[in-house]
């Protein structure tokens, strides 16, 4: 083979190996990931998406069928409407607070029949939270089951605690059911102290030494 020829085939073969390493690292990247930081510009970007569809609503009942919807996309664990006596957590994070804020102003803006809008020192100190807030929904056999739940990431070989953690409410009786019964709590982690784009597990444990595991994809949630 010539020179020029042996030179126009490496530089081929250079070009197919970068063309696959772009690829492959384009694979390898999450499609969301939680977004830890977020701009002013960008909240209201996210208000206004999540406003559109509640203003355009032409029912209290779509505007119901609106908010059932969004509440799934940040849901893991099972589906209490498919699997009542399941395990699931809501995560509340900053988009999470700017969508429900959003669709709330769209809500209001019909009522008022005049445009409502959040102010933007109310925007910032969503900005500005430093936890991710979970609720997470347990089922047990009597109303007390959950007493003394204790919750944390297991993210690999790293466990991070809660930094806050609510009440677990009284169990509310599972409707058709004679002996199962749902409690829900909060907590809040740090996102300092955890990877936002990791697979997790969200391990709940109780005072008798049960556990409960959620598995969580973060790289799958806004």
């Amino acid at each position: 083979m010539s020179s020029y020829g042996r030179y126009h085939h490496r530089n081929n073969g250079l070009g197919l190996m970068l063309m696959l390493l772009f690829v492959l690292g384009g694979m390898g990247s999450p499609a969301f990931a939680i977004d830890v930081e977020l701009t002013m510009e960008q909240a209201k970007q996210i208000m206004a998406s999540a406003r559109g569809p509640m203003e355009q609503a032409a029912s209290n009942e779509e505007m119901f069928s609106i908010i059932q919807a969004a509440d799934k996309t940040t849901r893991i664990g099972d589906d209490p409407a498919i699997k009542p006596c399941g395990s699931s957590a809501i995560l509340r994070t900053k988009t999470y607070w700017f969508e429900y804020f959003g669709r709330e102003e769209g809500r209001r803006s019909k009522v008022a029949q005049q445009e409502v809008r959040m102010p933007e020192a109310k925007i910032q100190e969503i900005l500005n939270m430093p936890n991710l807030e979970m609720e997470i929904g347990l089922c047990g056999q009597e109303e007390f089951f959950a007493e003394g739940a204790d919750v944390a990431l297991q993210q690999g070989s790293t466990n991070v605690m809660a930094v806050d953690k609510g009440k677990p409410s009284r169990g509310r009786k599972i409707p058709g059911s004679e002996m199962d019964y749902v409690s829900r709590f909060s907590a809040r982690f740090a996102y300092q102290e955890f990877d936002p784009q990791a697979e997790t597990n969200i391990v709940v444990f109780f005072p008798d030494g049960k556990l409960v595991t959620i598995e969580a994809d973060f790289s799958k949630i806004k």
